[in-house]
């Protein structure tokens, strides 16, 4: 059982929402334009080159999670959000929609409680920086103990950016010394919660008492059909699965793969960088990466395939991820869940595209299930299929899942560090957490035309049908 809070924790909780709320009632009178550039501000001043491969190089020295490898590229993802968020309006008017007589209003949704994953401190702190201050809303972050320090340099960053600009820094607010007990005070008396990381943490702001988006857990799982580009599928995968050494829960954890291309597929693979493991070294692998209840090991997540490799006593040579193949799915069989990590599980599938569908199926009842799955097909018939059947929220069509599900600047996903995964994954919405979130919507309605069908259209074939008293 956890600790009770202590007094000290509780007062700092009130102390920070009391300075949120003052804060935002500086700027509750901003304009659009004086928002927008808020939100310029706060964006620039972590994605600028130097300071985003900074903040990347801290976060994994700190958590010795993941990598910082192609940092300069990554700061996409803070352009993009700032680039959606640029295209929506969020102060007075923000739809109208006139043959409704219906005008909407946007309104802050007030201060906001942030759980930051550890895997993705950054990204994770920034996105949702632009996102309130573009809404008028105010932050404050709870981190993972083993990212405390990036989170709170990030925070300073963000706050001396607001300075500058001439808004209050308590927009943005960091605690210095996070607990479980601060977290749920925080959550508990906040307006809202955004909840990004493991499922103790949304399942812990679900229970807050106040509203909360949650987001679910990923195993990203791809269907190789016999139409696929062999050579783009490999890359996809290669590409989504050593990204920051794989933590993302977007990053590929299964590949679906028909028969008749199966051999061609695992040898495009190994090309790609990939060490396919045999039977034995299958064995010692999953020795490190789960105990013998099976649960996750902390020790070989978002860690470097060599790393993985030298405590299961692998020689793996300049391989980048590592893949086993994989027959049996269920609960018992860990290499058919998230893997967290450069690991990587194959399946071959009998001719006949049923049979993906089914094995995608049982796959999504051991995790996944509401996060996202792939198709590397050019059948679009097949696509409609995956589609009409998964239980996701997000499919990628010949894309890496790591970059497409979060939306890039090559496909029209919202931008986003946050991915909810709807009912399936025990959220409340299945959709990118967006600037829209962020928002109350006052909807204002004016009288129209009447618009009430006769009672045989409403009730179609069954109007004047016999009753049952």
């Amino acid at each position: 059982m956890g600790r009770e809070i202590t007094a000290e924790e509780k007062q700092l909780a009130q102390s920070a929402l009391d300075a949120a709320r003052a804060a935002m009632r500086v700027i509750e009178d901003y304009s659009q334009q004086q928002l927008d550039d808020l939100a310029r501000a706060v964006a620039w001043a972590t994605a600028n080159e130097a300071t985003f491969v900074m903040l990347t190089e801290m976060a994994v020295a700190e958590s010795k999670m993941g990598n910082a490898d192609g940092a300069v590229t990554r700061r996409f993802k803070i352009m993009g959000i700032l680039r959606d968020a640029l295209r929506q309006k969020s102060v007075g008017v923000i739809d109208e929609i006139a043959e409704k007589g219906i005008v909407k209003y946007g309104k802050p949704v007030g201060v906001i409680a942030g759980l930051l994953p550890v895997t993705n401190p950054v990204v994770t702190m920034v996105g949702m920086a632009i996102n309130a201050v573009k809404c008028r809303d105010a932050l404050i972050f709870s981190p993972h103990p083993a990212s405390v320090k990036t989170a709170l340099e990030t925070s300073r960053i963000l706050r001396a950016a607001l300075r500058a600009a001439g808004a209050p820094e308590d927009l943005v607010q960091c605690f210095a010394r996070p607990s479980i007990p601060l977290a749920q005070e925080l959550m508990s008396i906040c307006d809202l919660t955004i909840a990004t990381g493991g499922p103790a943490m949304v399942k812990s702001a679900y229970s807050s008492g106040k509203p909360a988006y949650g987001v679910g857990a990923g195993n990203a799982t791809v269907v190789v059909d016999e139409s696929a580009n062999v050579e783009e599928a490999a890359r996809n995968t290669r590409i989504s699965k050593i990204h920051n050494n794989g933590s993302g829960c977007s990053c590929d954890g299964n590949l679906v793969i028909e028969e008749t291309l199966y051999d061609r597929m695992i040898a495009q693979l190994q090309k790609e960088g990939g060490c396919l493991c045999n039977d034995e070294e299958k064995s010692r692998l999953r020795a490190v990466m789960w105990d013998s209840d099976n649960h996750r090991l902390i020790d070989t997540v978002a860690r470097r395939a060599s790393e993985i490799a030298a405590k299961a006593g692998l020689d793996i040579g300049d391989a980048t991820f590592i893949f086993v193949e994989q027959d049996e799915i269920g609960k018992a069989h860990p290499f058919s869940g998230e893997k967290l990590s450069p690991v990587l599980a194959v399946f071959k599938y009998k001719s006949g595209f049923e049979n993906a569908l089914q094995m995608v199926a049982k796959i999504f009842e051991v995790g996944g299930k509401g996060h996202s799955c792939g198709i590397a097909s050019y059948n679009d018939d097949h696509i409609e299929q995956l589609a009409l059947m998964a239980p996701v929220s997000r499919i990628m069509v010949r894309q890496p899942n790591v970059h497409g599900n979060a939306g890039s600047f090559t496909n029209g996903m919202p931008m986003t560090p946050s991915l909810g995964c709807g009912t399936w994954g025990g959220n409340i919405i299945s959709e990118n957490v967006t600037t829209k979130h962020y928002l109350n919507t006052t909807w204002v309605s004016r009288t129209i035309a009447e618009d009430k069908p006769s009672e045989a259209e409403i009730f179609g074939r069954f109007y004047n049908s016999p009753t049952f008293l």
